[in-house]
Parts: C-alpha cells; sequence; structure tokens
C-alpha cells in the first residue's frame, strides 16, 4: 500500500508541475524581441481597405477587422480582461494584462506620487487580482473606467523604474491575448527626466468636454445634486470583504435619487449614475450648470482602528476642525491623483472660494443642513457619538454657491458598519432620511421663480 501510495503522489506531483508549466513559462520567460514580419498579403475589404493575411499577423488582422467594424457602424463588444499576472524579480517587475482581444495602449510615468499610467480602449474587467508583494517596485495598482471610452491602469510605484515598449503576444499554450509590460530598476534621476504629460495627453485633459445637456428643471422644484463619491478607477476604501466604497455608494445615491424624485418637489442631477470616474472640480461644475440648491457628496471612511464606526457629516472650512479631518480631506482630494488627471493648471481648490460675504453664507447655510442631516441620521442609523460633524478643506465641496456637504456613511474598516453597508434594507433606510433631512431643510423656504445656470 505504501509503495501505491508513493506512485500516487508522484503521479500528483508530475500533473501539478505539468499543469502549472505554461504558466511558469508566460511569467519567467524573457520578452521576446518582436521580428519584422514579411510584407503581408493584401486582400481587400469592404470600403477598399487591405486587412493582412491572418497566418501572417494574426493581432494585425483583428485590429484590423476592430476597424472596418467601426467604419460600417457595426456595434463591437469590449475586450475583457480575464486575467492578470504579476512577477517580481531583483531586475524586473513584469505585469501581464490577460485579454480577450487585442488592443492599443499608451503609457507614461508621473511623479509626486511616482507611478505608471496605461491607457486603453473601454474594457471590461473580469480578472482576479494579483497582489504585489510590496517589496519590489511596484507598491499597489488600480484600474476601471477613466472616461466613456477609455479605461486606465494605475501602478503605484517603491523605486524608480524604466518602463519598457509593451508587447503583446497572440493565444498560445492555452493563454489568451497578453500584454506584457516590463518594469526595469533606474535611477531617480532618469526617473524624472523621463516623467511627465504627453501632449496628446495633456491637450485632451486641459479642453473642456463639451456640457452634458441638462434636465429641464420643473418650475416649483427644488435641484438637488446627488453625488456618488470616487468610481471607475478611483475605487475609495475597502472593507476586509472587499466591499469597495464606490459601490456602497453609488447604490445609496441612486435610492436617495428615487426617493427625492418620488416625492415631486426636486429635480435630482447624479454627478455619476455607473462605475465612472468623474474629477473632482467636473463634479462641482456639473452642480454649478444644473444651478443646484443643494451638493450631496456620499462617502464611507476607514482608519486604521477597526473600533470606530458610525456616520459623520463634513462641511467646507478654511481650516481643518481637527487632525483627522484634515487628514480624510487630504485623502478624499486626492481621488484626481489616484486617477492619473492632470492638475498642473490647477489652483488652491479652498482659498479661492472663501472671499466674500455670499460664500461664507453658503457655508453657514451648509453648517445648518449638516445638523439637519446628522437628527434625520440617527433614528436609521448609528451615528458617531464624539464629534460628528467635522469640517476641513475638501475639494469637491468648493462650489461657492451651492450649500454642500460631504457625508460618511459610515466606516469599512469596522465589521459591523461594513455588514450594514451590505444590506439592502440598510440602504434604503438610510436613502429615506437623507431624503427626510432635504425636505427638513427646505421646509418652509419658497422656491426661486427663476433661475440663472451658472457658468463653472
Amino acid at each position: 500500500m505504501k509503495s501505491v501510495a508513493n506512485g500516487l503522489a508522484k503521479a500528483g506531483a508530475v500533473m501539478a508541475a505539468f499543469l502549472f508549466l505554461p504558466f511558469l513559462i508566460a511569467l519567467a520567460q524573457p520578452v521576446p524581441v518582436p521580428v519584422p514580419a514579411p510584407a503581408p498579403r493584401a486582400t481587400t475589404q469592404p470600403g477598399g481597405v487591405a486587412a493582412p493575411d491572418t497566418a501572417d499577423d494574426p493581432i494585425g488582422a483583428l485590429l484590423m477587422q476592430q476597424e472596418i467594424q467601426q467604419q460600417a457602424g457595426q456595434p463591437q463588444a469590449a475586450p475583457v480582461v480575464i486575467g492578470l499576472r504579476l512577477g517580481e524579480e531583483a531586475g524586473r517587475s513584469r505585469f501581464v494584462v490577460e485579454l480577450s482581444d487585442p488592443i492599443e495602449v499608451s503609457m507614461f510615468t508621473l511623479t509626486d506620487p511616482a507611478r505608471v499610467v496605461i491607457d486603453m480602449p473601454e474594457v471590461l474587467w473580469r480578472a482576479p487580482e494579483a497582489r504585489p508583494s510590496g517589496n519590489g517596485a511596484i507598491r499597489s495598482y488600480r484600474y476601471g473606467l477613466f472616461r466613456e471610452g477609455n479605461s486606465r491602469l494605475v501602478i503605484d510605484l517603491n523605486t524608480p523604474v524604466r518602463v519598457a515598449a509593451p508587447l503583446l503576444l497572440p493565444p498560445e499554450a492555452g493563454f489568451a491575448f497578453r500584454l506584457v509590460i516590463d518594469l526595469f530598476p533606474t535611477t531617480p534621476e532618469a526617473f524624472i527626466a523621463d516623467a511627465g504629460w504627453p501632449e496628446e495627453n495633456r491637450a485632451l485633459s486641459a479642453a473642456q468636454e463639451p456640457a452634458q445637456p441638462m434636465t429641464q428643471a420643473v418650475p416649483g422644484r427644488r435641484i438637488i445634486i446627488v453625488d456618488a463619491g470616487h468610481g471607475g478607477i478611483d475605487p475609495g476604501t475597502h472593507g476586509a470583504s472587499g466591499m469597495k466604497e464606490k459601490d456602497i455608494v453609488l447604490a445609496v445615491a441612486k435610492k436617495l435619487a428615487a426617493a427625492l424624485e418620488a416625492t415631486g418637489r426636486y429635480t435630482v442631477y447624479m454627478t455619476r449614475d455607473t462605475d465612472v470616474f468623474i474629477p473632482l472640480r467636473e463634479r462641482v461644475n456639473i452642480a454649478r450648470r444644473a444651478a443646484g440648491d443643494l451638493f450631496v457628496s456620499l462617502h464611507a471612511d476607514s482608519l486604521d482602528s477597526s473600533e470606530v464606526r458610525g456616520a459623520s457629516v463634513y462641511t467646507l472650512s478654511e481650516e481643518a476642525s481637527d487632525r483627522e479631518a484634515a487628514s480624510l480631506a487630504e485623502k478624499e482630494n486626492m481621488s484626481d491623483v489616484i486617477a492619473g488627471v492632470d492638475l498642473s493648471g490647477e489652483n488652491n481648490p479652498v482659498a479661492s472660494i472663501l472671499i466674500d460675504l455670499a460664500q461664507r453664507d453658503t457655508m453657514n447655510r451648509s453648517v445648518r443642513f449638516a445638523g439637519e442631516v446628522l437628527a434625520s441620521l440617527q433614528p436609521a442609523t448609528y451615528v458617531r457619538p464624539s464629534t460628528p460633524h467635522r469640517s476641513a478643506g475638501f475639494a469637491v465641496l468648493k462650489a461657492p454657491d451651492i450649500p454642500a456637504v460631504l457625508i460618511e456613511l459610515g466606516y469599512l474598516s469596522n465589521r459591523q458598519d461594513e455588514r450594514e453597508m451590505m444590506a439592502e434594507a440598510w440602504r434604503t433606510r438610510v436613502a429615506a432620511a437623507l431624503a427626510v433631512a432635504i425636505d427638513n431643510h427646505f421646509e418652509g423656504q419658497p422656491v426661486p421663480p427663476t433661475r440663472q445656470v451658472a457658468n463653472p
């Protein structure tokens, strides 16, 4: 019996090695140097477009087919990311993205903090995450929808790197298309010299995107802006279960919008209603273009201590009310940096708006609404018992003429809060409580008969 068991163990080991061999080969083998292929035998496609022979260049053929479909106006399914693999060694870090279809990417590096940004067409992310050790060049990474039609992968760095040209490998050995990104050690001076925004990216970032048409506000209704924090490539914080802040706040935001619309007293605009990234300044611009009466930004917090729990409300101020409020504002204001947004033209987001009595009146009204939010939330959820209302320089609250609050629904670092925030009944209850707070805020106040849309 012992010899049979040993034989079975050896056979199992051989089988395991055989199954993992393709993965080890794909991760460890050096990047093959592309060799110029012979000129493809062109065939004419509809519209006079020549396509390469699939036997000579299968990736080129698929890319050409996508172009033909796009020119013909045919719907295209978004490529799917089905695998992410990370290899770390002394002289190289390798990031492999496995895809259902070939894609074209552009890459650049940025400083403060050091990171690599990879832009690509919109893709569906369906891959389990590969966790970096934290000891190599890669500290962390995040991915998601940056803007409509454009996904982004951002790699945060521990040490400066030189990024090799990306390589797209065709399907083989049981793998689909693979985008291979190699990072090699370099000096801080060389990294800084190579870092910066590509001109075409800077131009795109600087250009004002055409404003989305606003739904015509109904006369006699207040206009409420509901802002679901984070989104797309910026997940926000996350809980022990893996639940992401961006998903929780979007779910509550949708329920709040529905509850407000159902009263017939409000026109509601959401800064986002899908999992997409919206820059902080654009969230404020949306509110001002809509001539909003109130701006409500929803978030979830996290701390190193897992004991702290409960909802809290923040308003804008030039000076933070305490160290924790200052730290939270700094973290929330990093959203654009996390997503790789060009902020070179930004000025101070807080000091520039605290300039006259009208703006101070807006801040006073925000403080009053914060008290109404806390009063309404207490029957619906646990409210932080100590200093539930705080203030700091939150960039998203900087509209000078719209009362605004940032509501932290709870702490994902606390298991009880996280468990409640995952419950559908809790989300419905909290959304209803926030709707009551908004009702109480406007009770007895006449709706302005005419509105002038602000110039953001």
